[in-house]
């Protein structure tokens, strides 16, 4: 028995070892290709939008993707910060742009 002990004892402490912080903090690189910024396409609110429109100001914004969003549209309410969403009116004019 004590053998037993003597052996869990050991695994424990190295465990337990294996725990220890050495003091420095060791971060995940930040990825943001594909990450959306809707300030870069602020100019775009009030134009007409289409489908070229779309297209570019995906790309402006860094956007992975976009949509149109219009007042009587059925969108899923997911969070996603690599997607660009053009709201706009009846008459298709954009009023906000905005990522997620």
């Amino acid at each position: 028995m004590p053998a037993y002990r003597s052996t869990i004892t050991m695994m424990l402490s190295l465990i337990l070892v294996g725990c220890q912080s050495t003091g420095e903090e060791v971060t995940a690189p930040v990825h943001t290709e594909g990450q959306c910024n809707a300030s870069a396409v602020e100019s775009y609110v009030g134009k007409q939008a289409s489908p070229a429109i779309l297209d570019q100001a995906r790309r402006e914004s860094g956007a992975a993707t976009a949509r149109i969003s219009r007042p009587d549209d059925i969108v899923t309410l997911e969070y996603n910060p690599k997607r660009l969403t053009l709201t706009t009116d009846k008459a298709l004019r954009i009023q906000r742009v905005s990522c997620g």
